[in-house]
């Protein structure tokens, strides 16, 4: 992982998510010193390692299992949601697998609903969670958070919640194709920062997130879509757009999050290109969770109503550019 060059040390914040967490309620707003934005705007990512508390984190990956299994405690269920975990929660869902939990019945299953079979396995994906879960909301708008988010992009009215992602790798899951997260966000101004945060710590073989540094200074800002994000060949669509940039494909600066605890988190620009390997792992679940953010003020495009993503919320509109954005389903989340 990538620390030295981040240029982030002697600054720090965290988020404070339990009343055993260190509160934050009564401390200023954290202020991203210059040479941090720099490091951001050069390389397109940054590193904030122990932004939140273990016990925290074990905490988000009991409420995932909870969604998982179908209960939403704020009433309503994610925007995308797989198929619903049969059987009983591990009972350390922040852990590898639960031996004697899978021994004791059939209907038991690990964290994320690993069974053990290590073919064909697929990832779980989860979208807008926070509509369904309380802890993750609360993660999500913290203050410091999109504080932090709104300074390092230059957004000087603040940054807004588009969307999140949880993506959760069992053992033996398959990679994720590299890929830019701008072209799925049908707002303008058309600027996208994502947050990646932990939920298991990051060894090198349970796929880490990869970055390709300086790739969101490449061209054809909107190419870097994927029809499926799983796929043998990881790297095609990037090596295409290395080549179409005069690049060598195979002398690409990748830079993997191996060594990333949980609670840590990176931020980087929407128009990186990222992706990440199989989770070689026999028994320890991958699970990460994607933060997207839009500057506060924007609004839709004309193209959100082609989109099964976005269309919902401009059907019936004359100008999707006049559509207000509700608060609740994107929240503002800095000041």
């Amino acid at each position: 992982m990538a620390t030295k060059d981040d240029e982030n040390v002697g600054f720090s914040f965290r988020i404070s998510l339990l009343d055993s967490d260190e509160t934050d309620s009564f401390s200023p707003l954290p202020v991203v010193p210059q040479n941090l934005i720099d490091t951001f705007q050069r390389d397109g990512f940054v590193v904030f390692p122990n932004v939140a508390s273990l016990e925290a984190v074990h905490v988000l990956n009991d409420h995932l299992e909870d969604v998982l299994r179908g209960t939403f405690d704020r009433g309503s269920k994610p925007d995308k949601l797989p198929r619903l975990i049969k059987g009983d929660k591990p009972i350390s869902s922040s852990s590898g697998i639960n031996e004697k939990s899978t021994r004791k019945k059939k209907s038991s299953v690990g964290p994320i609903g690993f069974s053990g079979n290590l073919q064909n396995v697929k990832v779980l994906q989860v979208i807008n969670i926070h509509k369904a879960d309380t802890m993750f909301r609360k993660l999500e708008t913290n203050l410091n958070l999109g504080t932090v988010v709104a300074q390092l992009a230059g957004w000087k009215e603040g940054a807004r919640l588009a969307q999140d992602q949880v993506w959760a790798k069992p053992p033996g899951a398959p990679p994720l194709v590299f890929h830019r997260d701008s072209p799925y966000f049908m707002f303008e101004p058309s600027d996208v920062v994502t947050v990646w945060f932990a939920l298991d710590d990051m060894d090198p073989e349970v796929g880490p997130l990869e970055y390709v540094r300086k790739s969101h200074l490449w061209g054809d800002g909107r190419v870097g879509s994927a029809g499926q994000f799983f796929q043998p060949n990881a790297k095609r669509l990037l090596r295409s757009a290395a080549e179409r940039e005069g690049l060598d494909p195979d002398s690409l600066d990748i830079v993997s999050m191996a060594g990333l605890k949980a609670g840590g988190m990176s931020i980087h620009h929407g128009k990186i290109w990222h992706g990440s390997g199989k989770n070689k792992s026999r028994t320890r679940p991958r699970r990460g969770l994607g933060l997207h953010f839009v500057p506060a003020q924007v609004r839709f495009t004309v193209d959100a109503s082609r989109s099964s993503l976005w269309r919902r919320y401009v059907l019936n509109a004359e100008n999707p550019l006049e559509v207000d954005l509700p608060e609740d389903d994107f929240p503002i989340t800095s000041k």
